[in-house]
Formats: structure tokens, C-alpha cells, sequence
């Protein structure tokens, strides 16, 4: 199997790479962004899909599993059909070129929406016991087992409190070909990046809703993959998110093996063994696995990230949360886009601020932070850069942003053109106010947490990019996008600081061309 530091490596985008690249994409096999189940009970849940009434910014900025210490968890009732619609479902239909386009409630690299969203829960929501596939297409569930098959998760996360107490726990899954028709070895990545975007809107909808939630990254893969019926040189688990408490799960049961009846996704499907052999390297066997790298990984402190240097420093001022834009979580899901063309004008220092406040907070997960204690995987695995261009009261520069000061740290110079030539020589990233980069120290990773570890700095990019989408979209005015890039220049347009450091995500944002 390949080591995760290889695959990296072997992924990495150059100049030279993408020039001499001669794959033409075949539109005759371009996937279906949805899977079709033959064989499956489907059912609709009753009435519209109501997201909560809380600001995007208060809700992003939940760096706890447990919003508040005063709901009675006893009473609650999963959100099971929200949360689904305005993590995965579409919000927005537009004619264009005389077609009807269907846009996710997340954002996706290439539109190609290859990450599925299933749900495995309790009965105490609208939905019988059962683990559930969430079919985007039509904002409905199929029906993949009858039963109560919590523990099933609970056992895989050895015993995770936070899975073992849901009554219902997502696990968000990549169908590799609907990716990599477009993006091929690449798709490992790009499977943490958009289950990240996804995350971002479930942990914003839950923690809304006043709802416990985290994600669990370490499980045994293969019970869960067998769970879901999936097979996972084509379809593989990538992570848990349980939402809810006081719900215990019962013990594990037996599961027996299904294959449920798919419509091909496209007429042929190539293979990129590349994509499913660095899954199987970083996947673990047990429950009793799961529980060591949990314990290991929680305990390694951080890991190639960079505490604040002697740099120049700009304090930055975000708004606080009575001044703070109110726009509610799902109207700010329903906005979101990703913009094409950007305004060279200034955006305000304090929506700057604001912006990387509410948006790289730490993410609640298994391994940084618990109902007691906010997550950090920023600053500990994950360092984020900020290219900036055009933001009122700060020059233009490169520099690294620090949480725990709210303050940027100048590391270098830049220009538009080097921002746009970064990032595959695309212009429209120079062309924005600032660029956002997650850098993490591949090498050093692997090391000390293992192949499993490069899946988690890659997701803490992806939740990360996600974040920055809602906390810019809660903006009227301002719009934003992620894109992909040269790997090593960046690093280097980013040293001496981030030479040790490799990009995991990129997010572009400023005010929309007139």
C-alpha cells in the first residue's frame, strides 16, 4: 500500500505537470452526481426541511461538540431531514445554456459531488429505526437496513462517547469515479476536501439547532464500510458525524452483508488504483485500533505548525456578536456560490476580521476537543496563510494568521499576479480581496500520527474551506471560492515560514464584479 507522504507527493500539481497533462475528458462518461438505488424502499419525510433561526456566524464559530450546557437533551429530536438538505441536498436550481443546473448546499470540486451522505439513527425522529442513504436527487431517504444499528458505529469508533450517545451519526462517504473522471489520483484529497465543505454546513445546522455534534475520525473502516453495503475500492467511509446526546446506543449486533442494486453511474467507469490503495494505508482494523491512534493523536500536541514568530503583526478587530451580521444559518447555505469574477475594491478590515474569526475557530472532533473543551486542530496540525490584496487599513502582503492573538503575523510580499500564477494560473484568485491558505507539514504528520493523520489534516483543510464559505456568504456583498494550485510554489512563495508546510486547501474571497 502506498505510505500518504508517497501519494502526496505523487499528486502534487507543478507547472510542467498540468502543461504536458494530455487527458481529455470524455463527456460520454461523465458520472451521474447521485447514486440511483434499484432495489431499496425509498420514503419522503413530511413537509419542508426548516434550518434554524440562528446567525451563520454564531453557529460557524462553534469550536465545542456541545453548544450550551442548558437544553434537555432528553426531549430532543433529531433534525434529521434539515440537516441532510442543507449539508447535501439542493438548494438552488438555475436555467443555463437551456439546461436546468442543480447546485449542492456545499460546495464541490468540479460540481462532480461525489461525496454521499448516509445516516444511521434511532427512532425517535421523523424516520423509523435504520440506516438510511440521503438521495439529494429527490431530498428523500432509501432505506438500507430496518433495525437500530447505532452500536454497529459505536464498536467501529471503540466506544467513542460521542457516537456510543447519538441518535443518529452520519458517515459521509466518497464514490471515487465521480471525482476522479475529472480529477483522477487527485481524488483522495479532493474526498476530504468536499466531505469538509459538507461537514462545515452539518456542524453549522446542528450546532444552530442547539443540537451536540463532532467528527470522529478514527473507526474501523471496514465495519462500517459492510454497514453501508459499500465496497470500498469503489465507495469508501471517510468520516463519523454523530448529532445529538442522551440517546445510548445499543451493543453491537451482527450485520449481515448486503450488496443493494445501483444504476451505473456513467457507462464506464476507469480505475485509479492509486485513489483506494492510499484509503486502505491510512484505514484502521478495530475498534480497539480506533481507540489507540484516538488516544495517540490526541495526545502528540501540535505537529509541524508554527507558533508565533517576531514578525510585523496587524491586530485585527472582527465585529462582535451583537454587530455581527444576523443572515441565518440556512439563508447563508441557500446564498452561497462561488464566485466567478471579483471586484478589485477593498473589502473592509473589520469584515476581514471577521471573516477568519468566526470561520477558523477550532473543529469539535474526537481527537482536538470534547463537550468540555474547544477543538484546535487549527494550530496544531494546520496552519493558515493569508494573501492579501485588498483589505482596507492592512498592506498588501503575505502573512500568517493566528487565532489566539486575532492578529496577522507579515511573513513576505505578494502581488496579484504571483496569487493568480499560485494557483494554476488561474487570475481570479489575484483578482480577489485575499486568499487563504491551510498548510500542514505532510512529512512530520505521517511520522508521528501515521497515514491516518494525513487524512485528518486534509479534512481540517476541507472544514476549514468550508467555514470560510459560510463566514464570507453571511456577508452581504462579498462572495468567494476555492480552488486548487501548484503544490512546492507555494510552499515556496510561503518560506521560510511554511517551508516545511504542503497547501491543503485554498479559499479565494472579496466583493463580486460588477
Amino acid at each position: 500500500m502506498v505510505d500518504a507522504r508517497e501519494y502526496h507527493d505523487r499528486t502534487n500539481h507543478t507547472p510542467r505537470s498540468v502543461r504536458e497533462d494530455g487527458v481529455r475528458l470524455d463527456r460520454a462518461t461523465k458520472p451521474r452526481p447521485y447514486k440511483v438505488y434499484e432495489d431499496r424502499p425509498h420514503v419522503a419525510p413530511p413537509g419542508d426541511p426548516e434550518a434554524p433561526e440562528t446567525p451563520a456566524l454564531a453557529a460557524v464559530a462553534c469550536s465545542r461538540a456541545d453548544p450550551t450546557a442548558d437544553i434537555d437533551r432528553r426531549s430532543e429530536e433529531p433534525i434529521l431531514h434539515a440537516l441532510c438538505h442543507y449539508a447535501a441536498g439542493v438548494t438552488k436550481e438555475l436555467e443555463m445554456g437551456g439546461r436546468t443546473m442543480r447546485f449542492r448546499a456545499a460546495s464541490c470540486t468540479g460540481k462532480l459531488y461525489h461525496v454521499d451522505l448516509y445516516a444511521v439513527a434511532d427512532d425517535r425522529g421523523t424516520l423509523d429505526a435504520g440506516v438510511y442513504h440521503f438521495d439529494p436527487h429527490t431530498d428523500g431517504f432509501d432505506v438500507l437496513r430496518e433495525g437500530d444499528y447505532r452500536g454497529v458505529l459505536a464498536d467501529a469508533a471503540g466506544g467513542q462517547a460521542g457516537v456510543a450517545a447519538a441518535p443518529v451519526t452520519f458517515v459521509l462517504t466518497s464514490e471515487w469515479w465521480r471525482n476522479a473522471w475529472k480529477y483522477r489520483e487527485r481524488t483522495y484529497r479532493h474526498a476530504f476536501w468536499d466531505s469538509g465543505t459538507i461537514i462545515a454546513n452539518l456542524l453549522a445546522v446542528a450546532h444552530g439547532g442547539n443540537r451536540r455534534t463532532e467528527v470522529v475520525t478514527s473507526f474501523a473502516d471496514g465495519p462500517v464500510a459492510r454497514l453501508l453495503g459499500v465496497a470500498p475500492d469503489v465507495e469508501a467511509p471517510l468520516e463519523l458525524v454523530p448529532v445529538g446526546s442522551e440517546a445510548p446506543a445499543p451493543g453491537a449486533r451482527d450485520v449481515a452483508a448486503i450488496d443493494p442494486e445501483t444504476v451505473p453511474v456513467s457507462e464506464r467507469v476507469e480505475e485509479y488504483p492509486l485513489v483506494p490503495d492510499a484509503w486502505r494505508g491510512s484505514s484502521l482494523p478495530d475498534g480497539a485500533a480506533a481507540r489507540e491512534w484516538r488516544e495517540q493523536a490526541g495526545t502528540a500536541g501540535a505537529v509541524g505548525t508554527h507558533s508565533p514568530g517576531d514578525g510585523e503583526r496587524v491586530a485585527l478587530d472582527p465585529v462582535d456578536a451583537e454587530t455581527a451580521s444576523a443572515r441565518p444559518v440556512g439563508t447563508t447555505i441557500e446564498r452561497r456560490g462561488s464566485l466567478r469574477e471579483f471586484d478589485h475594491e477593498p473589502i473592509s478590515g473589520r469584515t476581514f476580521a471577521t471573516v477568519l474569526d468566526r470561520a477558523l475557530h477550532g473543529v469539535p472532533t474526537d481527537v482536538y476537543g470534547a463537550a468540555d473543551a474547544p477543538g484546535d486542530g487549527v494550530g496544531r496540525l494546520v496552519d493558515a496563510y493569508c494573501l492579501v490584496h485588498a483589505v482596507e487599513g492592512i498592506e498588501q502582503g503575505t502573512y500568517q494568521y493566528h487565532p489566539g492573538e486575532t492578529a496577522l503575523e507579515r511573513v513576505g510580499d505578494t502581488d496579484r499576479g504571483t496569487a493568480g500564477h499560485l494557483a494554476l494560473d488561474q487570475s481570479v484568485v489575484g483578482d480577489a480581496a485575499a486568499n487563504v491558505y491551510l498548510m500542514a507539514d505532510v512529512d512530520a504528520i505521517v511520522e508521528e500520527l501515521g497515514d491516518r493523520g494525513y487524512r485528518l489534516a486534509q479534512l481540517l483543510g476541507g472544514i476549514a474551506l468550508g467555514r470560510l464559505y459560510l463566514a464570507t456568504y453571511a456577508h452581504l456583498g462579498l462572495g468567494g471560492r476555492g480552488f486548487t494550485f501548484y503544490d512546492g510554489l507555494v510552499t515556496e512563495h510561503l518560506s521560510p515560514r511554511a517551508a516545511n508546510q504542503a497547501p491543503m486547501t485554498l479559499f479565494a474571497f472579496g466583493k463580486a464584479d460588477k
